[in-house]
């Protein structure tokens, strides 16, 4: 086993770091407010990085994939105004980030 991480872990461990390093977000959702699972009784509001699907995007002379990452906010009893609060903030810190992923390099995060 190489010691290279996949792309598409690269762009979640990236992902992750932006999100969890940001004080607005982490002062909403509360501390260790974002997952890279599903936890049992997890703590309201929260984020989890649900899945990442990828797909190959090579063209003739460079290799290339494309990547569809699901984050799911969850408010609890603060509702579905919470919920957009947090995506609006997800959305503002990702949207055309020049996130840098280890090994690999971004082209583009697109909302």
């Amino acid at each position: 086993m190489s010691g290279v991480m996949s792309a598409g872990n690269a762009l979640q461990a990236a992902v992750f770091a932006t999100l969890s390093g940001d004080a607005a977000l982490v002062a909403a959702l509360g501390d260790g407010g974002i997952h890279d699972r599903l936890l049992e009784g997890a703590k309201h509001p929260y984020l989890r990085l649900a899945g990442i699907e990828s797909s190959d995007w090579s063209t003739a002379s460079e290799p290339g994939e494309e990547h569809a990452m699901t984050i799911e906010a969850r408010g609890g009893e603060g509702g579905n105004k919470v919920v957009q609060e947090i995506a609006g903030r997800v959305r503002a810190l990702l949207h055309d980030a020049g996130l840098s992923l280890a090994d690999h390099h971004l082209v583009n995060l697109r909302h």
